[in-house]
């Protein structure tokens, strides 16, 4: 699991870096200007955060890939058999897709606050007997810092982003639990909370206010408990150049931090 973290947060510092880019190249701080999934359903694999790493771009890693395969710096490493037709669905779209439009806030709390709305995903072509992982994280959407300006009701930058704190992730409580399962109903991570409190320690995910976030939703296979235990596997997993995780982004769920609403029309 400790290699599975690095990964992810290798792979956020790297989106931070390609969101980065992209705002420098006149991308707007308001919420309608991030692009639109076709469907419910987005798809980013590790192949993405792979090529971004490389200062390739989500587009470019997407673009003349072979399917299932994630080019790195070492060569070619394979996707888990078990991942290769994984996807999942964005449950609530319209509702996510209407506070979209008027730019999504998120309010945290010093003791933690529950998403609004809740981050809710089904997940679809799974090995029903393979054990998964679910779990999420959320990585800064650029380096900047936003206020809201009340004259014209928009988002405005304000300057810098404060520093960030080490990433954590949130791991669904039924994890680990069979694909069957997983397929079987909605999942929904309505334990999760959200903190502004960088000295807290009750596991919440902590957010700088007025910074813009994306959330990822990760789908990890989970290593079986062979000789030498599980990090024996994740380690072989490691060494035959496996990707024994693949991530989902959906633009349309990412928000900007608040300790209060600014907009009134979102609250």
């Amino acid at each position: 699991m400790k290699e599975m973290e690095a990964c992810l947060q290798s792979a956020g510092k790297a989106r931070e870096a390609d969101y980065a880019s992209s705002a420098s190249a006149g991308a707007s701080p308001g919420g309608g200007d991030q692009p639109e999934a076709n469907n419910n359903t987005t798809t980013t694999t590790s192949a993405t955060a792979t090529a971004t790493a490389r200062g390739e771009g989500a587009k470019g890693a997407a673009k003349g890939q072979p399917k299932g395969e994630v080019v790195g710096e070492e060569g070619p490493a394979q996707l888990h058999p078990a991942l290769l037709g994984a996807s999942a669905a964005l449950e609530m779209k319209p509702l996510w897709d209407e506070f979209h439009q008027l730019g999504t806030e998120m309010i945290v709390t010093k003791a933690g606050r529950r998403m609004f709305p809740t981050f809710q995903v089904r997940v679809l072509v799974l090995e029903p007997l393979q054990q998964y992982i679910l779990m999420m994280d959320f990585v800064p959407v650029d380096d900047k810092r936003y206020r809201y300006a009340f004259h014209n009701s928009s988002w405005i930058v304000a300057g810098k982003a404060d520093p960030v704190s080490p990433p954590r992730i949130h791991v669904h409580p039924d994890s680990p639990a069979e694909g069957a399962q997983w397929m079987k109903q909605v999942v929904s991570f309505d334990k999760l909370k959200l903190t502004n409190n960088q000295l807290d320690h009750n596991g919440h995910i902590i957010l700088n206010s007025m910074h813009r976030y994306q959330p990822r939703f990760h789908v990890v296979v989970m290593q079986p408990q062979g000789k030498g235990g599980a990090g024996a596997a994740a380690a072989a997993a490691a060494a035959a150049r496996i990707e024994d995780f693949k991530t989902f982004i959906f633009p349309e769920t990412s928000f900007t931090a608040v300790t209060a609403y600014q907009n009134q029309r979102v609250s």
